[in-house]
């Protein structure tokens, strides 16, 4: 019965996608590129090559799956990577990402699709990254013994796996040869259900971001925008933010703000513009005598935030206020203290960094100034946060190593 109804609940979803397609962008993206997985799989595959399948949901969960995808194609060349991505938003973003030989979406989890898919992609080894469980493939891969493993999983009481009604779940994690999970939680949860083929590795994304603090731009107009001032960068920011760090830093003349918004369009940008008491320059129009002038950087481009953090005192990390914050470790991993909102107790990363005391969580502007008063006032504060950022990130590393350490090639 369980079967029955995750099967029809997949093919309501398919219904409704397509039934979305002609009048929406993202369900018409998915269509177009279910609609040429299996063409371009044939057209792209080498013949007589071993590929390693990566499966991730989006964006996040392919930066997670990164560092173990580079780090087997430096270890093992004679491997080639297949990436799929269920999400247009991831898709469109990495589809030409060089580290795989074929990028494609992955087919709605039918029993017909499952068989296709890996009838003709035909790798010899799987991974699905954190919260991928397609029940379908997972099975299939297990009827053909190919191994499997789940990366970078992390499981919570209220899952499905959990329930009395969850049954049908709780076989799909049977099909799993390995879960590499991040922490001891995750491990008892699955003990409760006899789930034992795990191993608490941490998540591959300390991993990640010690790869981007290493490749990180040199970006010449923010260090002259920076001199050597007290600098507060806040990334993916919303408007309840802006409300709070505009408003200090329009009060406070000894610091600088650069501003990398959550959302780049027009609209936004000048609603931060309507909020600044202080001068201004936008990235994408920045000259020499508009940067010695301004006390406020906007970043109205993308790809710059993750170097960005590097040339900031403090980070602040939007998100708290409405959608829950966003990547908090691109900035901890420079060794800088970490801002954030009120709503993160659903990162794990947010919350250790808080017991490490190298993040604040704040609720109002009452506690964001008297946060940002003892940051710009007492040094030893400030450094000593900012180590503590820094310390939880490298100490967390080594998810890659751990996991690679355990599978045969």
């Amino acid at each position: 019965m369980g079967d029955l109804f995750y099967n029809l609940g997949i093919c309501l979803y398919d219904f409704a996608v397509h039934l979305l397609a002609p009048f929406s962008r993202k369900p018409r993206r998915m269509m177009k590129g279910h609609w040429v997985v299996y063409k371009l799989i044939r057209q792209q595959r080498e013949k007589d090559a071993n590929y390693i399948w990566f499966h991730a949901a989006s964006l996040g969960e392919f930066e997670q799956g990164r560092p173990l995808m580079e780090k087997i194609r430096e270890l093992y060349p004679e491997y080639k990577i297949l990436l799929t991505f269920f999400s247009p938003s991831g898709y469109t973003v990495r589809k030409d990402y060089k580290g795989a030989g074929i990028i494609c979406y992955l087919p709605f989890d039918k029993p017909r699709n499952a068989k296709k898919f890996l009838d003709v992609a035909k790798p010899c080894m799987a991974f699905f990254i954190k919260y991928e469980f397609w029940k379908n493939y997972l099975e299939e891969l297990h009827r053909r013994h190919i191994p499997v493993y789940s990366v970078s999983s992390i499981f919570r009481r209220d899952q499905i796996f959990f329930k009395w009604y969850g049954g049908t779940y709780r076989h799909v994690l049977e099909n799993f040869d390995h879960l590499f999970v991040q922490n001891e939680t995750s491990k008892r949860f699955l003990a409760k259900i006899n789930a034992n083929k795990v191993t608490v590795v941490g998540d591959t994304r300390f991993d990640r971001v010690l790869q981007i603090r290493e490749q990180a731009k040199v970006l010449p107009w923010v260090e002259k925008f920076k001199g050597n001032s007290f600098t507060l960068v806040a990334g993916s920011s919303w408007g309840p933010d802006e409300d709070l760090f505009i408003e200090y830093f329009n009060s406070h003349p000894e610091m600088k703000l650069i501003i990398a918004p959550h959302v780049i369009n027009e609209n936004h940008v000048v609603e931060i513009i309507d909020k600044l008491k202080r001068p201004y320059v936008r990235y994408s129009r920045v000259t020499e005598k508009r940067i010695q002038n301004a006390d406020c950087l906007i970043i109205d481009c993308f790809g710059l935030l993750s170097s960005i953090y590097r040339y900031g005192e403090v980070a602040y990390i939007g998100g708290g206020f409405g959608v829950g914050i966003h990547n908090t470790l691109e900035a901890a991993v420079y060794g800088i203290p970490v801002i954030f909102g009120s709503k993160y107790q659903k990162f794990m990363e947010a919350v250790q960094l808080i017991e490490n005391k190298g993040a604040y969580s704040i609720k109002n502007y009452e506690d964001f100034s008297s946060l940002m008063d003892s940051f710009l006032s007492n040094k030893a504060f400030l450094q000593e946060t900012g180590n503590n950022a820094g310390h939880y990130v490298t100490s967390n590393a080594g998810a890659t190593e751990k996991i690679l350490n355990m599978i045969n090639f």
